[in-house]
């Protein structure tokens, strides 16, 4: 699979790491429940079928954090973009 980098260009996907759901908030890790909300954060998320918008590092790169909307069940990406940049999904 190849990524396009909004900084670097088009890459191979084994420079960057990836996340996973790019609409998932982080948890507030003062609040009272944190391990709970934590743990439902990283174990208990949907695996969707289709277009899917995730979080990239471009680790062997220019070390940006990418939104890439992404076919899960194809692997067609549809769009990249700074995650800084990235309006909500």
């Amino acid at each position: 699979m190849r990524i396009n980098c909004p900084f670097c260009g088009e890459r191979d996907s084994g420079e960057f790491s990836y996340l996973g759901d790019a609409s998932c908030p982080r948890p507030d890790p003062g609040a009272a429940d944190a391990a709970s909300r934590f743990f439902e954060a990283v174990y208990l998320r949907d695996n969707p079928a289709g277009r899917f918008q995730e979080l990239w590092y471009h680790a062997f790169g220019c070390r940006s954090w990418i939104r890439v909307t992404r076919d899960t069940r194809t692997h067609e990406i549809f769009a990249t973009e700074f995650a800084s940049n990235a309006s909500d999904p």
